[in-house]
């Protein structure tokens, strides 16, 4: 499918230069909107970025990544559905991985990629994990961003209460120091300019001109549901990851994906490169210096393995 050059609407902030966007359509007519950093001095063969954002956040996570590694990868940030300028679904209960992983395999087809490493924070760690199903042979490398096979319950009770919760402000300052207020643990460190930047990622302006939240409410609902991903087995998805390049950042700070998660993760597959980021919680941008050397590292190496 063609990626058109990406002039976003008015109601959202203007992108990082040199993304495109491009669009697919769901069997059950919802428009896939993807985001796309593509150098054409990237070797054509070179494995892309599939980069998987969390729960409530969308592609525009990972738009500071283009200025670290737009020249030597070509990144696909996929809005899901429900997120960004992705469609909202007519049925809530399509909000759930399976139906997450069959638009992924969409996003994939329509953008022509071939191999990839996924980059995943969060919910977007746990669909990479289960994205082994039908695509461990087009996969180069695993990046699970503060996520692991097993959720800390306490951090799984605080995602769920504050999924689909209200945001409506007048200004983009408001906004983003009342998100300060609701985050300040997990980046203890910003200033008004990173919340800034971090309401412009996760809000945009509403029909009324007050600042909201840039998802459908209803992807709160299967999250709440009780047992809502019974069968799903992230350990066994996580061995077949047996062979690859495999990154686990850890968010020292985090109350979702603990240290003892994380080691348990080193001992089924020694070869996992596990990586604490100091100061922050669940989940780190990338763009912190610790979380981006490794990042570099591990990505660097890949390149190394595919030449």
């Amino acid at each position: 499918m063609a990626v058109a050059p990406l002039s976003a609407p008015a109601s959202r902030p203007e992108p990082a230069p040199g993304w495109q966007k491009g669009y697919a359509f769901t069997g059950d007519s919802v428009r896939l909107c993807w985001h796309e950093h593509h150098d054409p001095r990237v070797p054509a063969d070179r494995p892309a970025l599939l980069c998987l954002a969390g729960l409530t956040r969308n592609g525009a996570d990972f738009a500071p990544l283009a200025e670290s590694l737009g020249a030597d990868w070509r990144l696909i940030a996929p809005d899901l559905r429900g997120r960004g300028e992705s469609g909202w679904a007519r049925d809530s209960l399509t909000y759930v991985s399976l139906t997450y992983l069959r638009d992924l395999s969409l996003v994939l087809d329509a953008a022509g990629v071939d191999r990839f490493v996924v980059i995943g924070a969060s919910m977007g760690g746990l669909l990479a994990l289960r994205m082994t199903t039908a695509h461990r042979a087009r996969m180069a490398g695993v990046v699970l961003n503060d996520i692991g096979p097993a959720i800390e319950p306490a951090g799984l009770k605080r995602l769920q209460a504050n999924v689909g919760r209200g945001g409506n402000w007048m200004t983009w300052v408001h906004a983003a120091r009342e998100l300060g207020v609701r985050n300040a643990a997990i980046h203890p460190d910003w200033g008004l300019h990173q919340w800034l930047a971090f309401a412009k990622r996760l809000c945009r302006v509403g029909p009324q001109g007050r600042i909201i939240f840039d998802y459908d409410p209803r992807i709160a609902e299967p999250f709440r549901l009780p047992h809502g991903d019974a069968g799903a087995d992230d350990w066994a998805a996580f061995d077949s990851l047996k062979g690859l390049p495999v990154l686990s950042l850890r968010a020292e700070l985090s109350d979702v994906f603990s240290a003892a998660t994380q080691v348990q993760m080193q001992r089924r597959l020694p070869g996992v490169t596990a990586v604490t980021v100091p100061g922050v919680g669940h989940a780190p941008t990338l763009m912190e210096p610790v979380a981006a050397a490794a990042l570099r590292e591990f990505l660097d190496d890949i390149k190394r393995g595919e030449a």
